[in-house]
């Protein structure tokens, strides 16, 4: 950014004529202008030009996170029993199929956010863990003719007996797992051999997104759903997508150990292959908090701070344009005004 003034300095035709005396040589040098011959001018110094163009502007937050299968969450076993078998850290929880075996019979997966609390075994029985299963049995392909009560002991018994477990028509805490969705497993804490009611393993999500701790005055900006990159540590940006932000603050006011209050903002890329040679890296996050777009725009060193107030870009020739500035973002800054267009070369220096 520069600062100019208006006027300049008038010119005189001088004529010089000297006499140099030294070590007994004579030496005559006439500088004569506007009279005779003159030796030639320099150039006058070269000036950058850029056009001004039509763009998109953006003013963005970056934050710093964790690349890996989010949060871990703990799966307890239910109903009682010995675990003669655990799956494998990476497996994925697959609905219907087995995830461990007590006494050695299989417990499969169901989805659902209330696992069973009581057996299953009277048609009058109605409420949300019904439901669960009549849910589950349909996304199996079964027909459920009432889902809102035990009336299908029969369809349950068709499923039963496909999975190979005991065709009952019943169904009692702990012969079934009932997770939120399809999660991978992220370990596994139990051993074959220790009681059921225990801690089993940790699930996490199927997919990798990124965990950002973001200070807790930050996160307002912050929404669900948001567009933002990923930055690869290569320095690669990928497409991503806000999928969740906390509702849990971590730290305390006045800082301290755990530092200042934060936030747990989720980003999921929005391909997951573009991710899936990284383990677990640290990335940053880059989320725009302000966007102008379809504006003119030229480089910062392009403006001109005049004396008067406001500023001006200058023209090859010299002109000085008055402009209007809106948006400054990076090294670039909106501006309008009369006669600025696209495409309109103006001088910068940089």
């Amino acid at each position: 950014m520069r600062t100019t003034r208006s006027g300049g300095r008038p010119g005189w035709a001088v004529a010089a004529f000297a006499v140099v005396v030294a070590l007994g040589v004579t030496a005559f040098v006439v500088i004569d202008h506007g009279r005779g011959t003159a030796a030639p001018a320099a150039p006058p110094p070269a000036v950058t030009t850029v056009a001004v163009r039509k763009t998109d502007l953006a003013n963005t937050q970056s934050f710093t996170g964790t690349l890996g299968f989010g949060t871990p969450a703990p799966v307890k076993g239910t109903g009682s029993g010995t675990v003669t078998k655990l799956p494998s850290v990476g497996d994925v929880a697959q609905r219907g199929k087995a995830l461990y075996s007590v006494d050695g019979r299989a417990v499969p997966v169901f989805f659902g956010d209330t696992p069973l609390f009581r057996k299953l075994d009277n048609p009058d029985l109605t409420g949300p863990d019904v439901a669960v299963v009549a849910a589950n049995l349909t996304a199996l392909g079964y027909k459920v003719g009432h889902p809102k009560a035990f009336t299908f002991a029969d369809v349950l018994k068709k499923w039963q007996k496909k999975a190979g477990l005991d065709e009952t028509g019943t169904l009692d805490v702990g012969q079934v797992v009932v997770l939120p969705g399809p999660v991978r497993v992220n370990s596994v804490t139990a051993q074959p051999g220790d009681p059921v009611a225990e801690p089993l393993l940790t699930v996490s999500a199927t997919t990798k997104v990124v965990l950002a701790p973001v200070s807790a005055s930050d996160v307002a900006a912050i929404k669900t759903g948001a567009p933002v990159s990923v930055v690869r540590p290569e320095g690669t940006a990928v497409p991503a997508e806000v999928t969740s932000v906390s509702a849990d603050v971590t730290g305390t006011p006045e800082g301290g150990p755990q530092g200042p209050p934060k936030v747990n903002v989720t980003v999921t890329p929005d391909d997951p292959k573009s991710v899936a040679d990284l383990d677990s890296a640290a990335v940053e996050v880059r989320i725009a908090t302000e966007t102008h777009t379809g504006v003119l725009a030229v480089p910062v060193g392009a403006l001109l701070a005049l004396r008067e107030g406001g500023y001006a870009v200058q023209l090859p020739d010299g002109t000085l344009k008055p402009v209007k500035t809106g948006m400054f973002a990076r090294d670039l800054v909106e501006v309008s005004g009369a006669g600025i267009t696209e495409g309109l070369r103006v001088v910068t220096t940089s």
